[in-house]
């Protein structure tokens, strides 16, 4: 009998291969059938956080036990502490310019820092030391090499307008930072969680970036209004932040004594900062030009005012500085009474506006250097160094944009400029807090408004018009609603317009019809691209959504249904088909 042809089966291997098909198909019916109960909650909990503190993966059964263990430790204090990975290939060329970096950036973030801890309704010490305790615990465990950690004007408007709500800082100064103080460890809190069960990120995600223009166009032009009180030199002011109850103030204190000299000091030297920022875009080697600037300000006008006794002659000065260590904090943390939950609703407010504006200016400069920015390793950060601030008489601290551009001009390698700059700081806290004495609170307030032009964005927000009239609208509704009511309900505005759109995409999807471009193998929606060629007795529709389901079916069949108008004889069958499949597969092809 001879051999059997090439690529031919015997009649045995043929019905064993038969059998080979015939169980491999029940054993797939059994499983489809027979499958295992998903992961639960708690697995995936702590899945999230084994993803977010072992960055290196867990793939280390193949090693020995005990380098297994070791293994593990390291990945673990490497995921939690990023210094740790970096930190052994740190030379010293790169100190040099984290040194400069840092010095420059201090001589920013002092007078900043001054500035917004009163725009926060708190003594101007508590600022210099948000920037000291934070910046020290984000260089260990951050992952940005450009970020400047410290107050912002935005975090410092939006807790003071919450929490004096609750407290009025100037009945009762003492319950109103102990309010602040546990509103920043509920910030943390929140943020850490958001880290570590990564899932909770999701909150931050809904104020979009159209969102966040809108935001922050509308606190700038209110903390300039609100600048007008130092600036005058006004001692009857309003506590609202809507525009309505500041233009009030402003005008009602035309019938109370006010001091030109206030006026004149402030805004000569805000000209003299505008100056210099001009100077410094002009030409990049005068980058540090700009960033000196608000402290050489402090010290020519605190000059000015002791010389000259200008504070016999109405110009309102800063006067006592508390100086030395940041003291601990935690006694005045309360974790029962009535303003707990007012505590807990401000700081989740605080942590998601915090993270917002943080992550952003983190990625946007990640994205210049060319590395990735782990969000979630971020959020973490941002989280312990809140709580260990609240400990540390402390409030919200996050990225500032201003701070991280002059880092990054400064040409700063590694966070270790935040560390140099939180040294500085403390070091002015133990040596020159008694100097500022004499520092007119018009000076503050330059400073505070020469940082304002840099959160609105004009340009942006015309392209957000039009590229989305739906995030546009969410932009003008937080713009709006922070101008007119307040920060809160702006906030809460954005969000509610950016989930409202969601919603809207996902049951009412757009469809587009396609054709092909001439000359390419490129389909384009035919309205957007009249030269489109369409395919004789073929309907190529796209639908823009990225989940179909029962919420926008009828909605897409109807859309099918309408398309019968073209004339297209394989329309209706496609909208019959749409409608037989649908139920079966809940994909359209």
């Amino acid at each position: 009998m001879g051999s059997l042809p090439t690529g031919t089966l015997s009649v045995e291997e043929q019905q064993q291969q038969l059998n080979v098909d015939g169980t491999s198909r029940i054993e797939r019916a059994r499983w489809v059938l027979e499958s295992p109960d998903p992961p639960g909650l708690w697995h995936e909990l702590i899945g999230s956080i084994k993803e977010t503190v072992f960055p290196h993966g867990n793939n280390l059964s193949l090693l020995s036990t005990q380098k297994s263990r070791w293994r593990r430790a390291v990945s673990l204090l490497q995921g939690v502490f990023p210094i740790l990975s970096w930190g052994r290939n740190y030379k010293a060329s790169k100190f040099k310019k984290d040194l400069m970096a840092g010095l420059t950036l201090a001589s920013l973030s002092i007078p900043q820092s001054i500035g917004y801890a009163s725009l926060a309704k708190l003594d101007p010490q508590y600022g210099l030391y948000t920037s000291v305790v934070p910046p020290l615990i984000y260089a260990l465990m951050g992952s940005s090499r450009e970020i400047a950690i410290g107050p912002v004007a935005v975090v410092s408007l939006l807790m003071s307008s919450m929490i004096q709500k609750v407290e009025d800082p100037a009945a009762d100064p003492s319950a109103y930072r102990k309010l602040v103080f546990t509103a920043t460890f509920f910030a943390g809190t929140f943020q850490a969680l958001f880290g570590l069960f990564r899932w909770l990120g999701f909150l931050v995600d809904f104020l979009s970036h159209a969102a966040i223009v809108g935001f922050m166009g509308g606190a700038a032009i209110i903390i300039g209004l609100q600048q007008l009180k130092g600036l005058f030199g006004i001692s009857h002011f309003t506590n609202n932040t809507d525009v309505t109850s500041v233009m009030k103030a402003v005008l009602n204190s035309i019938h109370h004594p006010w001091y030109p000299l206030n006026f004149v000091l402030g805004s000569s030297f805000l000209i003299f900062i505008l100056i210099t920022r001009f100077i410094g875009r002009r030409n990049k080697k005068f980058f540090w030009l700009p960033a000196i600037a608000p402290l050489i300000s402090v010290i020519l006008s605190t000059l000015i005012v002791f010389l000259t006794k200008a504070d016999k002659h109405g110009v309102k000065i800063v006067k006592h500085i508390k100086g030395g260590l940041n003291p601990i904090s935690a006694h005045q943390i309360q974790f029962n009474g009535p303003i707990v939950g007012h505590a807990a609703k401000i700081g989740l407010i605080s942590a998601v506006v915090a993270l917002t504006e943080s992550i952003a200016v983190g990625r946007s400069f990640a994205s210049i250097k060319g590395y990735h920015l782990d969000g979630n390793t971020e959020m973490v950060a941002m989280g312990f160094m809140n709580i260990a601030g609240s400990l540390t008489s402390c409030y919200v601290a996050t990225g500032s944009f201003s701070r991280t551009a002059v880092n990054f001009s400064a040409g700063c390698e590694t966070v270790v400029s935040n560390i140099v700059m939180a040294i500085t700081v403390l070091i002015s806290l133990e040596l020159f807090t008694r100097l500022l004495y004499f520092t007119p609170i018009a000076i503050l307030a330059s400073i505070i408004l020469s940082a304002l032009p840099g959160l609105i964005d004009i340009n942006e927000a015309y392209y957000i018009w039009k590229v989305d009239k739906l995030d546009f609208l969410a932009c003008i509704g937080a713009f709006i609603g922070v101008l007119f009511v307040s920060v809160e309900i702006g906030l809460l505005a954005a969000v509610t317009i950016s989930f409202a759109k969601i919603i809207l995409n996902s049951i009412r999807p757009g469809t587009e019809l396609l054709g092909r471009l001439p000359g390419t193998d490129i389909f384009c929606d035919t309205s957007q691209y009249p030269m489109a060629i369409k395919t004789p007795g073929i309907l190529i529709i796209r639908v823009s959504s990225a989940s179909i389901c029962f919420a926008n079916a009828n909605f897409i069949r109807e859309r099918l249904d309408e398309y019968r108008h073209f004339g297209n004889p394989c329309t209706r069958r496609i909208a019959q088909e749409v409608g037989f499949t649908w139920h079966r597969s809940k994909t359209l092809i």
